[in-house]
Order: C-alpha cells, then structure tokens, then sequence
C-alpha cells in the first residue's frame, strides 16, 4: 500500500502507513521486541538489541547498527497504552555522557475492514534540521515495518 508522509510544523512531524492487516498486529509490531528487533530501523540498520517493560511508566531501550555508523542507543517511557489503538512514549538518543532532547512519540491505530492505518507523530524538536534528521530516519524505518508485515502476515 503507498505511504503517505507529511512533515507538519517546524518543531513536529507526522508519518502515516496502511496495513492490509489487523490493529492487533501491527499493534504487537511495537509491544513485542523480539517482533520490533526484525524492523526497526532505517534502510541497511539492523537492530540487535531491544527491551522494553510494556506498561505506562514502563521503560524501553534499543540499539541500532549499520556498516556505515556507530551503534546508536535510544530509549525512553511509556506514557499511555491503549491496546490496538494507541501507545504514547517519550524518546531520545543517548550520545556520549547525555541524551538528546527528548521527545514525545504517538502512534495511533484505526482498524477498518482488514486494513490498518497507523499515525506516527513525534514532537517536539529543538529545530527544523533536527525534526528532518527523524523525518527521513523514520520514514525508512516505517517503510521496512510496512514490508516486514506484507511478508509475514500471521
């Protein structure tokens, strides 16, 4: 199915993917780690390390590698949990002895028939530069959840 994405304001953005699949599902592509580790991250990243504490107030952190970068580190706390629909978590990448700005992500899920639209919304960024960066990452990494779903459908 053809993604739509759209970068908002200066200090937000929004990614939108369909789904021949059910909420549930795609649902479970976020909440379980051993399904996220199979596609998390941009084109040519992999990620081999992913544990979460799926509960609001609950911690997650991740790891992702390429060939051609360092091993990037990120993490953050879930804020809500709605099953199917909605997960709400902070993020940010940790560099050197801090993190980044965190961030609040927010992805949304509206089953209709056996198609699945999901909303990714992330905000706020310190710069348009910045918001850019998560704009193309995340785009990739939407795309290969998108893909890794349509070649294992159950």
């Amino acid at each position: 199915m053809q993604p739509k994405t759209e970068a908002m304001t200066e200090n937000e953005l929004f990614i939108d993917r369909t789904f021949a699949a059910p909420a549930a599902l795609v649902f479970r592509l976020w909440s379980d780690a051993e399904l996220l580790k199979r596609w998390f991250g941009p084109k040519d990243f992999t990620c081999p390390s992913y544990t979460l504490d799926f509960r609001v107030g609950g911690a997650y952190r991740g790891m992702i590698r390429s060939a051609q970068y360092p091993d990037g580190w990120f993490g953050g706390t879930f804020k809500q949990i709605v099953p199917d629909r909605k997960i709400v978590m902070s993020f940010a990448w940790e560099q050197g002895s801090g993190q980044t700005d965190l961030t609040d992500i927010t992805i949304t899920l509206d089953e209709a028939g056996s198609v699945t639209s999901q909303r990714f919304h992330q905000a706020p960024f310190a710069s348009m530069a910045e918001r850019d960066s998560h704009l193309s990452g995340w785009s990739e990494c939407l795309d290969k959840q998108v893909s890794y779903l349509r070649d294992n459908p159950a």
